[in-house]
């Protein structure tokens, strides 16, 4: 058995993380790693005490036939990099000049949030469709590393 890199065993902890995740559209998790330690986990899903979509009846965004990557503001979840970064800081831990580790590419409102809260490494499985938050991340010196490649 070869023993994964630090890279490949931190998103690994972040499709685990995933798997908790209540969205009906996308299943998303992080992991925030600052000297190789994992700090803070998050998913994606309604916020404690909020009912989650699937026992409303349904994705708002899905049933408005929104595409992926648009009007976020009409999703009832926190996303997983969002979550992540409010642990941290429910818990106390700096996550200045950390790492997250997300099982897909950041929409444009968490690149801001992940900008604003210091990290400075971002490592991906999966893309995702917004080129605003691309250009974001670009602008702020912060690229995008997805694993594999």
């Amino acid at each position: 058995m070869k023993r994964p890199s630090w890279d490949e065993y931190f998103m690994e902890m972040a499709a685990l993380t995933a798997k908790r995740s209540t969205c009906m559209r996308r299943c998303v998790g992080a992991v925030i790693v600052k000297d190789n330690r994992a700090i803070a986990t998050g998913y994606n899903g309604a916020p404690m005490g909020i009912a989650h979509c699937e026992d409303r009846g349904g994705c708002l965004r899905e049933k408005l036939q929104v595409p992926s990557g648009q009007r976020h503001e009409l999703c009832m979840a926190l996303h997983a990099e969002q979550n992540a970064i409010i642990q941290a800081a429910s818990m106390g831990h700096s996550i200045d000049g950390g790492t997250i580790y997300i099982t897909h590419h950041p929409c444009a409102i968490c690149a801001k949030m992940i900008i604003n809260a210091g990290i400075n490494r971002i490592v991906i499985r999966e893309g995702y469709p917004d080129e605003l938050s691309a250009q974001i991340l670009e602008e702020a010196g912060l690229k995008i590393e997805k694993l594999g490649e």
